[in-house]
Parts: structure tokens; C-alpha cells; sequence
């Protein structure tokens, strides 16, 4: 006897309310689509300009360059060495003194005392200031007429005139605070948000075992601020390593170029000397130099290890 014929099974209803698989796909394709015309794209050119020779005020030597220009920023740009030179004592400097009194900071907030919601909004107002509000405000500190130089000059510790920003022996030293009064309520931020997530039970059974403060702070605040602080310091390094804005408004890379940031560099190869093709190729060094950097510093710091 031959089988029955099977039964056609109708199509599996859909639930009431259930969501339709590719109906989130659609809510986030408008973000895509925008991420991909405002990041990738542009990170596409500057790889395809690094390629060529481009400058729209001398088309006649616009054409395909290959490997020139990295060739020439390599072995023959002078410059390039000496602003990544800047570059990097720049990022060390800055980083480590802005962990230093952002930690202080944190953990000075983090503790209970009268009037301690007003000391964190004092601690954290320079993050909320924007950058060119900031250059504004040390511009005007820094005029050699009206700012802290007369005053100090008031008390016999200078000269009446001198501009702090002109002279290579204390313009770093004056970019250096600047950035640091913009820069240390980051690290305050993050680390004082971990610290609230130190259990307190630790410090109490510490206290019992006899343990110092400053014990305490070795071998229980630092171990648990490890992670906050590898990332912290990872992006406040690759923050300030393009750090244009303050040194642009503030000394425009002098005098003699001793402020000259790699970035710095870039823009002024770019904007100056409309030299596009140039300065992608600068920027993609850049790129490669922090992504190096990033890679190194994460591995060799054990991030996200979980050993507190």
C-alpha cells in the first residue's frame, strides 16, 4: 500500500509581540551608515593621500608617489624626528604628573568631610570647560602685561615684560601647567569612580591586622586601581599625543619650534603648506606609532588580567 501523501505543515505563526529578526539591523543601520561616512571614509583617504603627491596650489606635481613620502619623513625630515621627540617627552611628562595629582585628587575627595559635593565640583569644573575656552582663559594668564608674569615681577622673581610663552627656557614649563589644569580631573574622575567600588570590609580587616595607611594604599587602594589606571593612562597618552588646540592657541609650536607636537606638525604641513599628500603620510605614522604603542602597553601591562 503506498504511503499517505504528508500533510503540508503551515508556516509557524508569529508570536504576538515578538520582534522581527531583522528589525534591530535596521535601527542601528542609520548609525552605521553615518559611522562609516564620518570615520571611515576619512581614515580611508588619509591612507590613499599618504600615497600620493597632492597639493592643490601646484597640481602639476599632483600624481601617484608610492612610498616616497614615507622615504622622505624617515630618512630625510628632519623635523619629523624632532617633533616626535617633543612628542614623546610631552606625553611622559604630562601623562604621569596628570596621574599623579589626579590619584592625590581622588583620593582626597573620596574621603567624608564637610563640604565635600563643593570640593568635587571644584575638582571636576576644569574637565567641563571646553579646549578653546581653556587656551583663552591661560592666554590672558599668561600675557606678559596683565597676567602672572607682572605679578611675579611685582615680587622680584622676574622681569616686567617678559613672556613666559617667548622664552625657551619656560615655555614648557607654562604649557606643561596648562594642559595639567585641563587634564588632571580626568584622571580624578576615573580613579575616584573605582575607588567607590573598593569594599570596605578590606580596610577594616587591614586596620585589624594593624596595617598602615600607607600599607593599606599599596596593598589594597593600588592593586584594586590597576585596570582604571592602565586605561586611564592609555587614553590620556594617546589624547595628549594629538594634543593640538592648546599648543596651537598658546605658542603656535615656538618659539623656534621647541612646542612643535607631531600632530602640530601635521596640521601645519596641511593647512600652511597645503601639503596634503605629505602630511597623510605623516598622520599615518602617527597612527601606526600609537597603535604600536597600544598594543605594547596593553600587553606588556596585563590589562583586564583580574589579578587585584
Amino acid at each position: 500500500m503506498a504511503p499517505a501523501a504528508a500533510v503540508a505543515q503551515p508556516p509557524p505563526r508569529r508570536r504576538p509581540g515578538a520582534t522581527p529578526r531583522r528589525l534591530p539591523y535596521l535601527l542601528i543601520a542609520p548609525a552605521v551608515l553615518l559611522m562609516l561616512g564620518f570615520i571611515a571614509y576619512p581614515v580611508l583617504s588619509v591612507f590613499y593621500y599618504s600615497l600620493q603627491h597632492y597639493t592643490p596650489t601646484k597640481p602639476w606635481r599632483n600624481g601617484f608617489a608610492g612610498l616616497e613620502n614615507f622615504t622622505a619623513i624617515l630618512s630625510e625630515d628632519e623635523l619629523f624626528w624632532g617633533t616626535l621627540t617633543f612628542s614623546l617627552k610631552w606625553v611622559v611628562v604630562e601623562v604621569g604628573l596628570q596621574l599623579l595629582f589626579g590619584l592625590a585628587l581622588a583620593l582626597i575627595v573620596n574621603q567624608s568631610f564637610v563640604g565635600r559635593a563643593l570640593a568635587r565640583a571644584l575638582v571636576f569644573s576644569p574637565w567641563a570647560v571646553s579646549g578653546v575656552l581653556t587656551s583663552a582663559i591661560w592666554v590672558l594668564l599668561y600675557n606678559s602685561q596683565t597676567g602672572m608674569a607682572r605679578y611675579f615681577a611685582d615680587l622680584g622673581l622676574g622681569e616686567y615684560g617678559t613672556s613666559w610663552l617667548s622664552d625657551t627656557a619656560t615655555v614648557f614649563p607654562a604649557v606643561i601647567v596648562a594642559e595639567l589644569w585641563r587634564g588632571v580631573p580626568f584622571f580624578a574622575i576615573l580613579i575616584l569612580a573605582d575607588l567607590q567600588s573598593v569594599s570596605k570590609d578590606l580596610y577594616e580587616a587591614a586596620e585589624v591586622d594593624g596595617a598602615s595607611r600607607i600599607r593599606q594604599f599599596f596593598h589594597i587602594t593600588l592593586p584594586h586601581l590597576k585596570d582604571a589606571i592602565i586605561l586611564s593612562t592609555l587614553l590620556r597618552a594617546v589624547w595628549e599625543f594629538n594634543n593640538v588646540d592648546l599648543l596651537y592657541t598658546l605658542t603656535g609650536g615656538g618659539p623656534a619650534g621647541e612646542t612643535t607636537t607631531l600632530p602640530l606638525y601635521v596640521a601645519n604641513t596641511s593647512v600652511d603648506a597645503h601639503n596634503f599628500g605629505y602630511a597623510s603620510a605623516l598622520t599615518t605614522v602617527a597612527f601606526v606609532i600609537l597603535l604600536f604603542f597600544s598594543i605594547v602597553y596593553l600587553r606588556l601591562s596585563k590589562f583586564g588580567g583580574g589579578d587585584k
